[in-house]
Protein backbone atom coordinates (compact mmCIF):
# COMPACT_ATOMS: atom_id res chain seq x y z
CA UNK A 1 0.00 0.00 0.00
CA UNK A 2 1.61 3.55 -0.80
CA UNK A 3 -0.25 6.62 1.04
CA UNK A 4 0.73 10.15 -0.06
CA UNK A 5 1.64 13.06 2.67
CA UNK A 6 0.09 16.00 0.98
CA UNK A 7 1.19 19.43 2.63
CA UNK A 8 0.66 22.46 0.75
CA UNK A 9 2.60 21.86 -2.63
CA UNK A 10 4.38 19.14 -1.48
CA UNK A 11 3.59 15.66 -1.91
CA UNK A 12 5.79 12.55 -0.14
CA UNK A 13 5.49 8.77 -1.29
CA UNK A 14 4.86 6.80 2.00
CA UNK A 15 5.23 3.34 1.42
CA UNK A 16 3.14 1.16 4.16
CA UNK A 17 1.93 -2.44 5.05
CA UNK A 18 -0.08 -2.96 7.37
CA UNK A 19 0.65 -5.46 10.20
CA UNK A 20 -2.27 -5.57 12.27
CA UNK A 21 -5.75 -4.98 12.70
CA UNK A 22 -7.72 -5.16 16.03
CA UNK A 23 -11.47 -5.36 16.31
CA UNK A 24 -13.42 -6.52 19.08
CA UNK A 25 -16.96 -4.77 20.62
CA UNK A 26 -15.13 -2.15 21.89
CA UNK A 27 -11.77 -1.80 20.33
CA UNK A 28 -10.54 -0.92 16.99
CA UNK A 29 -7.36 0.02 15.33
CA UNK A 30 -4.62 -0.97 13.21
CA UNK A 31 -0.62 -0.50 12.76
CA UNK A 32 1.49 -0.19 10.13
CA UNK A 33 4.70 -0.74 9.09
CA UNK A 34 7.12 1.81 6.40
CA UNK A 35 8.57 -0.11 3.92
CA UNK A 36 11.39 0.68 1.58
CA UNK A 37 11.01 4.24 -0.08
CA UNK A 38 9.46 5.82 3.02
CA UNK A 39 11.12 8.99 4.54
CA UNK A 40 11.46 7.12 8.31
CA UNK A 41 11.84 3.22 9.44
CA UNK A 42 9.30 1.83 12.03
CA UNK A 43 5.77 0.88 12.72
CA UNK A 44 2.72 3.25 13.78
CA UNK A 45 -0.37 1.71 15.37
CA UNK A 46 -3.80 3.60 16.16
CA UNK A 47 -6.01 1.99 18.72
CA UNK A 48 -9.69 3.48 19.46
CA UNK A 49 -11.25 2.24 22.45
CA UNK A 50 -14.67 2.59 24.15
CA UNK A 51 -15.10 2.65 27.72
CA UNK A 52 -18.28 0.87 29.51
CA UNK A 53 -19.44 4.30 30.37
CA UNK A 54 -18.92 5.59 26.57
CA UNK A 55 -15.56 8.08 27.08
CA UNK A 56 -13.06 7.29 23.88
CA UNK A 57 -9.94 6.70 24.12
CA UNK A 58 -7.13 7.09 21.34
CA UNK A 59 -3.79 5.89 21.66
CA UNK A 60 -1.21 6.39 18.99
CA UNK A 61 2.29 4.14 19.24
CA UNK A 62 5.39 4.94 17.44
CA UNK A 63 8.53 3.23 16.76
CA UNK A 64 10.59 5.56 14.41
CA UNK A 65 14.01 5.66 12.93
CA UNK A 66 16.18 7.52 10.42
CA UNK A 67 15.44 5.33 6.97
CA UNK A 68 18.59 3.60 5.92
CA UNK A 69 19.75 5.55 3.55
CA UNK A 70 18.28 8.69 0.86
CA UNK A 71 18.06 12.04 1.34
CA UNK A 72 15.10 11.29 4.05
CA UNK A 73 17.64 10.41 6.41
CA UNK A 74 19.17 13.86 6.85
CA UNK A 75 15.45 15.33 7.43
CA UNK A 76 14.88 13.18 10.03
CA UNK A 77 14.77 15.37 12.95
CA UNK A 78 12.12 17.90 11.02
CA UNK A 79 10.14 14.30 10.15
CA UNK A 80 10.15 14.38 13.75
CA UNK A 81 8.70 17.42 14.05
CA UNK A 82 5.96 16.84 11.41
CA UNK A 83 4.91 13.77 13.06
CA UNK A 84 4.32 15.80 16.24
CA UNK A 85 2.09 18.06 14.20
CA UNK A 86 -0.16 15.53 12.96
CA UNK A 87 -0.55 14.25 16.19
CA UNK A 88 -1.59 16.99 17.84
CA UNK A 89 -4.32 17.31 14.68
CA UNK A 90 -5.57 13.77 15.62
CA UNK A 91 -5.68 15.32 19.43
CA UNK A 92 -7.75 18.36 18.31
CA UNK A 93 -10.04 16.02 16.09
CA UNK A 94 -10.72 13.75 19.14
CA UNK A 95 -11.48 16.40 21.24
CA UNK A 96 -13.54 18.68 18.92
CA UNK A 97 -15.96 15.34 18.56
CA UNK A 98 -16.16 14.78 22.14
CA UNK A 99 -17.42 17.96 22.45
CA UNK A 100 -19.94 17.75 19.65
CA UNK A 101 -21.15 14.16 21.13
CA UNK A 102 -21.74 16.00 24.65
CA UNK A 103 -23.39 18.56 22.96
CA UNK A 104 -25.81 16.92 21.26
Amino acid sequence: MCVWCVCGPLAVHEPVRVVAVVDTPDTRGFAYGTLRGHPVSGEEAFIVRKAPDGRVTLTLRSLTAPAPAGMWRLLFPLLLIAQRVYRRRYQRVLKATDLKLKGT
